[in-house]
């Protein structure tokens, strides 16, 4: 059981690494709700037009490395029913 729980995680992993990343420009950032609004690009594995959207992140600490008026990369999946922010890094 424990193996098939590991198994499920790594494809679970995998899965969201392989998700291509999106541009956009941040317009709000609300850390008590660990949520971030985006004016972004479309997400391809989203099936999401282009426009500005308000994103639950996985871990709060990604909030820290950006501000409002940052221009980012960013991966995004659907994560517990929920529009989520997985990885996030200011654009060069």
């Amino acid at each position: 059981m424990k193996r098939l729980f590991v198994l499920l995680m790594m494809l679970a992993t995998s899965a969201l690494a392989q998700s291509p990343a999106s541009s956009g420009e941040v317009t709000k950032i609300d850390k008590a709700q660990a949520k971030i609004t985006l004016r972004h690009e479309g997400i391809k594995n989203l099936d999401m037009p282009a426009m500005n959207m308000a994103f639950r992140v996985s871990d709060p600490k990604l909030l820290d490395a950006v501000a409002v008026g940052d221009k980012v990369r960013f991966t995004a999946d659907k994560v517990g029913g929920n529009f989520t922010i997985v990885t996030l890094n200011r654009a060069p």
